[in-house]
């Protein structure tokens, strides 16, 4: 019987020598499916795309000539896409087993499911905590404010911790650093909402995938994320992040 084919997308910029140990993990540990990896680059200055064609000849390598964000980024693989399941992946992504056979495996189990969240952690083991429902105010505000390992009443509320341990159950915000879809959906729905450079384009897209058929998490399943929360230390980033939280509120409407 033929393997199901599942494809994989990172989006770099200016990340050579970077994104090796991410792209190694995924081509060492995903042995179940029939897998392809893309890589977009993103105009990078430092040769990453010319690094990447030479290093890994086996991954495809698309070299864009603008530098048009995260979730544009990955558009960029739709008109390519033949495979039954397509993943989203951050170039900070570590897999320490066959996590994508067994998120297939899963997806298999139940039709009406078009994307699958697996649980993220550190390196270390530590869990990390990300949001599982749709954005508001206060739920940004007190994410953006809380300091400490120690999650409060607003954090647990918007991640679900306190949904019953180990069980599967719907979501409607899933992280964009490891989104698992299944193609089908990922190409109806048209990728990415490219208004958005970059944040937010997760809650959006699963929202999207929400109003069509399910958005899952899966915690019996774990991928590895060397998370650094770069927009909360550089200036840059922490006004993009804000222009599209405004933009997010102006297309789903302001929630408090």
């Amino acid at each position: 019987m033929d393997k199901i084919k599942v494809s994989g997308c990172i989006v770099t910029y200016n990340a050579k020598g970077k994104v090796d140990a991410t792209i190694e993990s995924l081509l060492e540990k995903t042995k179940g499916v029939d897998f392809t990896l893309y890589v977009v680059d993103n105009a990078s200055a430092d040769g990453t795309a010319e690094y990447l064609k030479e290093k890994y000849p086996g991954v495809k390598v698309i070299a864009s000539e603008t530098n048009s964000g995260f979730g544009a980024g990955h558009n960029k693989v739709i008109p390519f896409l033949q495979s039954d399941y397509h993943v989203v992946i951050n170039p900070d992504i570590l897999l320490k087993d066959d996590a994508i056979t067994e998120l297939v495996r899963f997806a298999e189990a139940d039709r009406e499911i078009g994307l699958v969240s697996p649980q993220i952690r550190f390196e270390d083991g530590r869990l990390q905590m990300l949001a599982k429902r749709n954005p508001t105010v206060r739920y940004l505000g007190n994410h953006w404010i809380h300091k400490g390992d120690e999650p409060n009443k607003l954090m647990r509320e918007y991640c679900m911790l306190d949904m019953p341990e180990g069980e599967s159950f719907e979501i409607t915000n899933a992280t964009g650093c490891f989104m698992f879809f299944r193609t089908r959906v990922f190409v109806d729905i048209g990728g990415f909402d490219e208004r958005f450079f970059m944040y937010l384009e997760d809650c959006d897209i699963t929202r999207r995938v929400s109003e069509k058929c399910k958005a899952v998490f899966n915690p019996g399943v774990t991928v590895f994320h060397l998370w650094e929360r770069e927009s909360k230390r550089n200036k840059k980033l922490f006004i993009i992040h804000i222009i599209s939280i405004i933009k997010y509120f102006l297309k789903w409407g302001i929630k408090f």
